[in-house]
């Protein structure tokens, strides 16, 4: 059902006659979708901002990282301001924001990397 049909479902019956049930289940349904909604949509996008603005706090010299445009590197300097400099092979440093770090695609290349370090 979509949220047009739910609306329509909510409004009262326009021959006179009272609809009281209908419009309490409809209203109910509505306050269901919105519960749906924020479990679904809402809650995870704030934990999974609340984790980045976590892990871009806890960044430190030496971590391997992979920004958001796909930039690899190590951190080289965590500056006092709101950016670090990140050596992407020796020599070569850009100087880029923290918030460019990505959690997920540097989680994603760590975690690639860490079975092959075992392996020696």
């Amino acid at each position: 059902m979509t949220l047009l049909n739910a609306f329509f479902l909510m409004m009262p019956p326009s021959n006179g006659q009272s609809g009281g049930g209908s419009s309490f289940s409809s209203l109910f349904l509505i306050g269901g979708i919105f519960v749906i909604m924020y479990f679904f949509m809402i809650r995870p996008q704030s934990k999974k901002a609340k984790d980045q603005k976590k892990y871009i706090e806890g960044l430190q010299k030496g971590d391997k990282v992979v920004t958001h445009a796909g930039i690899h590197g190590t951190i080289y300097k965590v500056n006092e301001d709101t950016t670090i400099q990140l050596e992407t092979s020796p020599g070569s440093y850009l100087k880029i924001e923290k918030s460019a770090i990505s959690l997920e695609m540097t989680q994603a290349i760590n975690k690639a990397a860490a079975p092959a370090t075992d392996k020696k």
